[in-house]
């Protein structure tokens, strides 16, 4: 069985950088897609960035505009997010994912596997 977990979420200002981490648990990691999904209420959640096993190939959500980087360890089992000149409208929940088929989708029905979500919030 995998687990997700995440950390490193918190509350800063606009203009800020934090740091999103994943811990994987389970066999296979390094079969794993990777991503990033974030969620606003009343909203479904929407696909900010993906990784592939190798850690090489990567996409992003267009409108981000370079500010944030995905990454992964895999000695670790650890998937990171770099979010750097935070804005207020990056306010959301955000989830790790993991797919197995070797997708690498932006779709969220195509992961699997989830985590609980860590909150970031920026303020003005």
């Amino acid at each position: 069985q995998v687990q997700l977990v995440e950390s490193g979420g918190g509350l800063v200002q606009a203009g800020d950088s934090l740091r999103l981490s994943c811990a994987v648990s389970g066999e296979y990691f390094t079969e794993y897609c990777m991503a990033w999904f974030r969620g606003f209420p009343g909203k479904e959640r929407e696909f900010v960035a993906t990784v592939d096993w190798t850690g090489s190939t990567k996409y992003y959500l267009d409108s981000l505009g370079g500010r944030f980087t995905i990454s992964r360890d895999n000695a670790k089992n650890m998937v990171y997010l770099q979010m750097n000149d935070l804005k207020v409208e990056d306010t959301a929940l955000y989830y790790c994912a993991a797919d197995r088929t070797g997708v690498q989708s932006t779709d969220r029905i195509d992961y699997e596997y989830w985590g609980q979500g860590t909150q970031v919030t920026v303020s003005s």
